[in-house]
Formats: C-alpha cells, structure tokens, sequence
C-alpha cells in the first residue's frame, strides 16, 4: 500500500528520532512525539510508544553486555504504578487539556534536560524516575527525560543501555494500561505498523554516525526542534481551549 504526504512525514521524523536516540540514549520521543502531534494526534501516545518498544528491543539486543539488569530494577517496577496514572489522566482529560498538558510536559523535559544538577543513581532516585517516566510516559508517549535525569552521571554506553532495559519492560506496561482503559486499538496498531520502516532505517542510520557525533553535538538541536514542536502543540491547545 502506497503511503500519503503525511505519512511519508511521519516515516521521517520516526527515523530521525530513533537514529538520536540509538546513538544519545534518549530523543526520540522528545522530537517525534510532538511532531507527530502535529500531523495527527492518534499517533500519539500509542503508536509512539509501539514503535518505541521495538526500538528498545534492539537495543538491548545490542547493548545486552554492558546490561545491569539489578540497578535498573526500582525504575522498571516504579513504572507500572506510574502507567496507570499516566492511563486515568489521558482518560479524564478533553482534548485541549490534552494538548496542553501534552505540550507543556515537553516543554518541561527540555528545560529538564538543560538543567544540569548531579543526582545519585540510587535506588530511591531510580524509584522516583521511574514513575515520573510511566506518567509522562503513557499519557504523552515522551517517558525518557526523568529517567535519563537520573543516569547523568553514567558514561554513555551505561547509560544508554541501562535505560533501554527500562523502556524494554516499561513500556509494554504503558501499553497495557492505555489498552485496558480503551486508548490504544487496532486502528493505532495499524498506524505503527506504518511507522516501522522509520525504526528500521533510524537504527541503521544510528549505525552510521555513531562515533562520528558526539553526544553533546546532537542535544542542541534535539532541544530546539523539541522545544518548538511542544509550543506549537500547547498554542494549539490553547487556542482549542478559548474557543471551547
């Protein structure tokens, strides 16, 4: 089946956003989520969170020695509880509240991810994190900010694949509770099966330029091109709100 415009622009932002989180560790919810937003709202969270998934699979796959499986622990089972708030809020909420919820949660994990503070990877900071990302997680599809909050004093390869591990457990709990309170159905499946080659060609892409970008190098721009996105989304919102 031939893909339409916008989906062939969705497609692009998925393999853009899995190439910076396979090479950083996290950024790809940050910059596809409102992005594709933007396109089409039902892309998020579920088909964000799909796609997110098999991501997370590969890179585990690949990462599988520097794992450590026991500290990652709290974080994992934190989640689970956190999804299930994140599940009831995006039930409760109208449309525009959505929105602006959604845009001003990024919008906070980009002003996160410029606050630069030492925080211990600690059980307890784990803990923390780890349902602060199922909240954020479930209800706007971009999780990885609290958590990659906690491993900021982890060496890249630590962090990247310990945070994979999370997100391989986690997200699935996501999932779960967005299909149990009837926000995740067939038609969403659909849309990430749609999505896959994105997460295909953005984990070869990552392949290509790994070691050849430095972590830092990307994070200017992941936060400008997220940064925006977010506000557009909480304009949109607002602007839904007024006229409601």
């Amino acid at each position: 089946m031939l893909y339409t415009l916008p989906e062939l622009l969705a497609v692009l932002i998925v393999t853009c956003g899995i190439a910076l989180q396979t090479v950083v560790g996290i950024g790809y919810g940050l910059v596809a989520a409102p992005l594709l937003y933007l396109i089409n709202p039902v892309y998020v969270p579920g088909p964000v969170l799909l796609v997110g998934f098999g991501l997370a699979l590969m890179m585990v796959i690949r990462e599988r020695r520097a794992l450590r499986w026991r500290r990652v622990m709290p974080a994992i089972i934190a989640r689970v509880p956190g999804a299930w708030c994140g599940a009831a809020l995006l039930v409760a909420l109208p449309q525009y509240a959505l929105s602006l919820f959604f845009g001003f949660s990024v919008l906070s994990a980009v002003l996160l991810s410029l606050w630069r503070f030492s925080i211990p990877t600690t059980p307890v900071s784990l803990t923390i994190g780890g349902f602060l990302s199922g909240v954020t997680g479930t209800a706007t599809s971009v999780g990885g900010p609290p958590i990659a909050l906690v491993y900021q004093q982890q060496d890249r390869i630590t962090a990247r694949s310990e945070i994979a591990a999370f997100l391989l457990i986690g997200t699935p709990a996501s999932i779960l509770m967005l299909v149990l309170k009837g926000s995740l159905d067939w038609h969403t499946a659909h849309l990430s099966l749609r999505m896959l080659p994105g997460l295909f060609m953005g984990f070869f892409l990552a392949r290509l330029i790994d070691g050849r970008l430095k972590p830092t190098s990307a994070k200017p721009l992941l936060l400008t091109v997220s940064g925006a996105s977010a506000l557009l989304v909480a304009i949109k919102g607002l602007i839904d709100w007024l006229g409601h």
